[in-house]
């Protein structure tokens, strides 16, 4: 598995798989967020296998499917309250994490600077900076 810790709250990975489930509970996870489509690709795990086994394993299961490459206001509103209500830490996953990276930017870039979330994606191996006019337009939206 390949988990990428964006803070205390929140790590990000690519697609993971039902017999993994049982380490990410092992390693204090207490919510998955699944923000990929079930059916995305061929192969991929369906999301019914996923949930039962985040079930069996005491994790709490979000299903939060976003599109690959567009990422509306709609799903980062769906998002931002599903984040912050859920138990922490948080995995959440898509096909190879970015989504999940940029979803939690456009939602954190309404409640914190943005120098910081950059620099947390970075540092988790995802380049943000492209996002800076969209991350200023949710700043926008921010909520002081």
């Amino acid at each position: 598995m390949d988990i990428r810790k964006i803070d205390d709250d929140l790590s990000v990975a690519p697609q993971i798989q039902p017999e993994e489930v049982a380490e990410l509970a092992r390693l204090g996870f207490r919510t998955l967020i699944a923000n990929r489509p079930d059916r995305e690709e061929p192969g991929q795990p369906p999301m019914a296998d996923l949930e039962a086994a985040a079930r069996e394993h005491g994790l709490h299961w979000v299903y939060l499917p976003v599109e690959s490459g567009n990422i509306t206001d709609q799903d980062i509103d769906a998002f931002d309250p599903v984040f912050e209500e859920a138990e922490k830490p948080v995995l959440a996953f898509c096909r190879s994490g970015t989504r999940c990276s940029v979803l939690w930017a456009l939602s954190s870039a309404r409640r914190m600077p943005l120098e910081p979330i950059i620099q947390r994606a970075g540092q988790a191996g995802y380049d943000l900076r492209g996002l800076i006019p969209r991350l200023q337009q949710q700043a926008a939206n921010r909520k002081d």
